[in-house]
C-alpha cells in the first residue's frame, strides 16, 4: 500500500505536516474543515506531497519534517 506525507500552508502562515493513505480524501477533509487541527486555519494550500511504499518510511519522513532540522529542510526545499 502507498502512503503519502504532505505539507499544507495555513492562513496563519504556519505549516501542517501529515500522513495519509488517501491524499485526495485527506486534502478534501482539510479544505472542508473536517480536521480539528486545521479547521480554524483555512484557507489551506498544499505545497508538497510525496508517496512512500510503506507506512514505516512515510512515518519516519513525517517525523523528520517535524524536527528542527526537518523544518529547515522543508523551508529550504519546499517553500518558495
Amino acid at each position: 500500500m502507498i502512503y503519502f506525507v504532505y505539507i499544507l500552508k495555513c492562513s496563519d502562515e504556519k505549516y501542517y505536516t501529515g500522513l495519509t493513505k488517501n491524499i485526495n480524501n485527506r486534502i478534501h477533509q482539510h479544505i472542508n474543515g473536517e480536521v480539528t487541527s486545521t479547521k480554524h486555519r483555512r484557507p489551506l494550500k498544499l505545497i508538497f506531497f510525496s508517496a512512500f511504499p510503506d507506512k514505516y518510511l512515510a512515518a519516519s519522513f513525517e517525523q523528520y519534517l517535524k524536527t528542527n532540522s526537518g523544518r529547515a529542510f522543508r523551508n529550504k526545499h519546499f517553500i518558495k
